[in-house]
């Protein structure tokens, strides 16, 4: 959508803690819902082209002033600066509305290709838009931010023994850590069933969120939301469907081949009884809340243990790197590529640290909240790899925005929300051993075959893990907002993705008592997934001709594009198109192709799938 992360106008005195009422609510702006009246006769093509240079002023200000109050609501929660986001969202929802609605006129006219592009962009420019109708519009914008506070508040407090106090109560990072750290079933079952419980009441809300964005949806000419989303890929809607199957189905084999070895391991901790064979994996032994993430297994599945000291984690404990200092590794390796260092402002602005005296989301995120190069990034950063590999990634948001920033804004935005994702992990990949160990968080890089196979061991914990999960998001979606799924089945037909996909099932019996897809903050938040499936694919892809362009001759898997200026330069100019030019466009200028392509993933990860065959000889695979 071209509604990505928004980025706020920030408030200093917010962040530091200041009281709720600095945030006052809003006044609504009558400006906001105001389309010039369309001109007597047949439309020109002069007025089109003044319609759209009207919406990007309008937009930017209004973008501006609700992103701004995004920010607030996510860095200090509570019910009036939910309020007040609500407010100023429902602003943008009207005025989108009613552009939208005026923009029809100029359906099938003449117009120039920069005209045409941007009334395409401007119809999908919301991953929900609005009815048209206030008291519905106002409803659909106060559903939207009680959503994304009830999962921004989420708490397990678990269940008090008899005569015992009453157990401390835990927020998303420490259930986190649970998943992460333990092996203890008992443990594990209770931090997953807990978080699993926040959800719940999120259910009504979210059914009524479907059918008043389903409402909207029609109202610009779309058959649904999800029809919608898919609608912003430059395609058919059904036509981007398939491509996206065509590359599920060149990855599967891989994941089918870790999936298959990684339970084999889980079986020898926990049991044949608990993990059996032939059947799918119980979700809370995987490492990850949602099992999309399995890198927190790597210890228990190692394939050689020792080979190569891999232990980046200890490594930013021991030389006590703090947050700042994790970011500013990540803008010293963009900054090798020749890009310009990050603002000051990005310093004084971010949120690196979970504040101790407010709620916040905590969930990863980089903002330009003016649309003008105001970066920043909102995490609660811990010292992980995990949490450095994400700040490259949210770093590459930041300098795909700035790249952009010279553009109308209806093009400041990725070529397609898949671009914008890749971006940062592409860097990510360059983090190769020989880089750890050139910034010092490693001591030696392994030459052997199995220094190699750790290494693609612990990316494909990451990286192949998610393929399955990156898929089947938004098709529980698209099937909830054409109505195949009605909200009696929410739940079952989640799970039902969940094995088919993943081949991945809940470790207790789940009922429509139950909304496992809103534990998961991409579903009440409102943020399409197939972007992050995109991604995975779309970085290899990227990767691959990022090393090209730095003379790479080496593996794939061993590349590093740290300190190619040439690599830079080709990347800079992908980025600065923005969403000025169609997506294919956008992956020739960096690639020489126009075409997604999953070739690349599977070459980076050959050494690790022939081993991963050889493992699995005799077992029993699949699900």
């Amino acid at each position: 959508m071209r509604l990505l992360p928004l980025v706020p106008l920030f408030s200093a005195c917010l962040l530091a803690g200041a009281p709720a009422q600095a945030a006052a609510p809003a006044a609504t702006d009558t400006r906001a819902v105001v389309v010039a009246p369309a001109a007597p006769g047949k439309p020109t093509a002069a007025e089109a082209r003044a319609f759209v240079d009207g919406v990007n002023s309008e937009l930017k200000r209004l973008w501006i002033r609700s992103s701004t109050a995004d920010w607030i609501k996510a860095t200090y929660i509570t019910d009036d600066t939910e309020r007040n986001a609500a407010a100023l969202n429902e602003d943008v929802m009207a005025y989108l509305s009613g552009a939208i609605a005026a923009s029809v006129r100029f359906d099938g006219l003449d117009v120039d290709a920069d005209t045409a592009r941007m009334l395409h962009l401007l119809k999908v420019a919301s991953p929900l838009p609005a009815p048209s109708d206030p008291a519905r519009r106002r409803e659909l914008a106060e559903i939207a931010a009680k959503l994304e506070g009830i999962y921004g508040k989420g708490k397990w407090c678990g269940t008090p023994a008899p005569g015992k106090p009453a157990p401390r109560c835990r927020d998303l990072q420490e259930l986190e850590e649970v998943l992460a750290k333990s092996h203890s079933y008992p443990e594990l079952l209770d931090a997953w069933t807990g978080w699993h419980t926040i959800s719940r009441e999120m259910r009504p809300l979210y059914t009524r969120l479907v059918a008043l964005g389903n409402e909207g949806s029609k109202e610009i000419g779309f058959r649904d939301l999800g029809d919608l989303w898919r609608a912003d890929y430059d395609m058919p809607p059904a036509e981007f469907e398939a491509d996206v199957d065509r590359l599920w189905a060149e990855v599967k084999p891989l994941y089918d081949d870790l999936h298959c070895f990684v339970r084999a391991r889980l079986q020898k901790l926990y049991g044949k009884e608990r993990v059996p064979d032939g059947k799918p994996i119980p979700a809370h032994l995987l490492g990850n809340m949602w099992a999309q993430d399995w890198s927190n297994l790597y210890p228990l599945v190692e394939p050689y243990k020792g080979a190569g000291s891999l232990d980046v984690d200890a490594a930013l404990k021991r030389q006590r790197y703090d947050p700042t200092r994790m970011v500013k590794l990540g803008e010293a390796f963009f900054s090798s590529l020749g890009l310009d260092p990050l603002p000051a402002t990005f310093w004084q602005r971010s949120q690196l640290v979970k504040p101790k005296d407010r709620e916040v989301v905590c969930h990863a995120s980089a903002w330009d909240v003016t649309y003008d190069a105001d970066l920043r990034v909102k995490m609660c950063i811990r010292p992980t790899e995990e949490d450095l590999v994400t700040i490259h990634h949210e770093l590459g948001h930041n300098y795909y925005q700035r790249a952009y920033v010279h553009l109308p804004v209806l093009y400041q935005d990725s070529a397609n929300d898949g671009f914008h994702e890749a971006l940062g992990d592409a860097i990510a990949l360059s983090v190769t051993p020989g880089y750890l160990k050139q910034v010092g968080l490693v001591p030696a890089v392994a030459k052997d075959d199995h220094g190699v196979i750790n290494f693609q061991m612990k990316k494909a914990l990451e990286k192949v893990s998610f393929l399955p999960f990156g898929r089947l998001i938004d098709q529980w979606r698209w099937d909830v907002f054409s109505g195949k799924v009605a909200p009696d089945r929410y739940n079952a037909a989640w799970w039902e993705l969940r094995r088919k996909f993943q081949g991945v099932d809940a470790p207790v019996a789940r009922t429509e008592d139950d909304f496992d897809p809103g534990a998961k903050y991409h579903v009440p938040a409102n943020v399409p997934y197939t972007r992050y499936f995109l991604a995975h694919v779309y970085q290899f892809q990227f990767h691959k001709a990022l090393c090209e362009a730095a003379g790479w001759k080496g593996p794939l898997h061993q590349c590093s594009i740290f300190g190619s200026k040439d690599a830079g330069k080709r990347l800079q100019a992908m980025m600065e198109l923005g969403a000025s030019k169609p997506w294919p466009e956008a992956m020739a200028a960096l690639t020489g192709s126009r075409k997604a392509d999953a070739s690349a993933l599977l070459e980076y990860f050959a050494p690790l799938r022939a081993w991963l065959r050889a493992q699995n000889a005799g077992q029993k695979c699949g699900w």
